[in-house]
């Protein structure tokens, strides 16, 4: 019988065959382990030459590394095993015998591992945060169709960046400009117009010049937008949201987390609501903690860590500065010099993950923005029409996934949350 090792427990004490891959091998004498792979988890083979016979027992201990092969073998229960069960080898049947395999059981280079990251995808711990960053995804679809939100897929080739800014790739699109998308935000707003709630989950890509382990160039976006949505709602949302994918994870990815050793009670702590500190509040605690930070700066990695462990939570860093934020969030109704936003910033150091605000829903002051920022009122007319034919409250936020995966995998970097990472100078494989 097929099967595959994330299957095996349910066959214990029968015989089953594998498709798997040879990832180490050891042998004592008469016994021989296969440390064997196939995708879906790792377990342990182990050969009895007096079982097996001379030749099948040759041939699997001159196995090289990563060749692939059938083994057909009784599932036994070992409590030692990460999976809970090993397999007693009966047969093995070669596919493949791969030539020297390059990334060997030892400590090699960041750089050699990124040249070689097409087989580096194979290793435990990456195998680990690849299923780690699909459960995040798998929870995220879940969530969002539980709580009658649409999924709408906004175009990644634009006419006009989403912010407002210079950080964009340009392209050209027959005889036009055209940039390929940093958000999908704007377009999610006309589609919640239509639709109500609705989330997209997509590449995304700044042309921002950062080697920080928090930057990539291309990364992936979960970008819910809520009509007739306020602020405060929009933040019940968000921790909601987060709660669900952290207990996700670890409810459906155990041995992953174990592979990584990733500490799991300051997961399990992560319930909403979260706490809230206002933009004053945090420059006036930065500055008793000693940093040299004024009323209108942004927040840099140090300071968003700083915040962060004051608190067991994710917290939400609220109503920043209007003039440091993007020109279609909506003003506090009691000031006019902060805006309705908030970021999320992430426990250990893991920074912003979240990033959202209430939307200018009035058309006089949108034009204002646009006036403010020099934006094309071609460019952008078609955003102006949604405040112009039933313009509603409506809020909504994005949450970066590979810097989501990093916190909730305790991945240092996130160029090891994403299959194939393009970062500043690296854009192989």
């Amino acid at each position: 019988m097929k099967t595959t090792i994330k299957q095996i427990g349910q066959h214990e004490n029968e015989s089953v065959t594998l498709g798997a891959w040879l990832a180490n091998k050891r042998s004592s004498g008469k016994i021989a382990f296969l440390q064997l792979r196939d995708g879906t988890g790792f377990i342990q083979g182990v050969l009895v030459k007096a079982e097996v016979g001379e030749e099948k027992f040759k041939q699997a201990k001159e196995l090289s590394q990563e060749s692939s092969l059938y083994v057909t073998g009784t599932v036994k229960k070992d409590d030692r095993a990460p999976s809970g069960y090993e397999l007693a080898v009966t047969d093995i049947d070669i596919i493949h015998e791969a030539s020297e395999y390059p990334i060997t059981p030892k400590e090699h280079g960041t750089e050699f591992l990124m040249d070689h990251r097409h087989l580096w995808l194979r290793s435990k711990k990456q195998h680990a945060i690849m299923r780690i960053r699909n459960e995040i995804i798998r929870a995220t679809y879940e969530y969002f169709n539980h709580e009658g939100f649409v999924k709408v897929d906004p175009p990644i080739l634009t006419a006009s960046s989403a912010e407002g800014t210079t950080e964009l790739f340009h392209t050209k699109y027959f005889d036009e400009d055209a940039y390929l998308s940093q958000s999908g935000q704007l377009y999610m707003e006309a589609a919640a117009m239509a639709l109500g709630k609705v989330f997209s989950f997509g590449p995304t890509f700044r042309a921002e010049k950062s080697k920080t382990r928090r930057h990539l160039i291309e990364f992936w976006m979960i970008e819910p937008e809520m009509a007739f949505m306020d602020h405060e709602e929009s933040l019940e949302v968000q921790e909601n949201y987060v709660t669900s994918i952290v207990q996700s994870v670890l409810t459906n990815c155990k041995e992953e987390l174990a592979v990584l050793e990733r500490d799991t009670a300051v997961l399990e702590k992560i319930q909403a609501p979260f706490p809230r500190i206002s933009y004053d509040d945090a420059i006036t605690f930065l500055q008793n903690e000693g940093y040299e930070i004024t009323w209108g700066e942004d927040f840099g990695a140090p300071h968003e860590t700083a915040i962060a462990e004051a608190y067991d939570k994710p917290v939400f860093i609220t109503n920043y500065p209007k003039d440091i934020k993007a020109f279609y969030m909506k003003p506090h109704p009691e000031r006019d010099d902060v805006v309705l936003c908030a970021d999320l910033i992430a426990p250990e150091g893991y920074g912003e993950i979240i990033g959202g605000s209430q939307r200018i829903d009035d058309e006089a002051l949108l034009q204002q923005r646009y006036d403010e920022h020099s934006l094309s009122a071609d460019a952008y007319q078609w955003y102006m029409d949604l405040r112009k034919y039933g313009s509603v409250p409506h809020s909504g936020f994005g949450l970066g996934l590979e810097r989501t995966v990093a916190w909730i995998s305790g991945t240092e970097h996130v160029r090891e949350t994403i299959p194939f990472p393009r970062l500043l100078n690296r854009l192989y494989p």
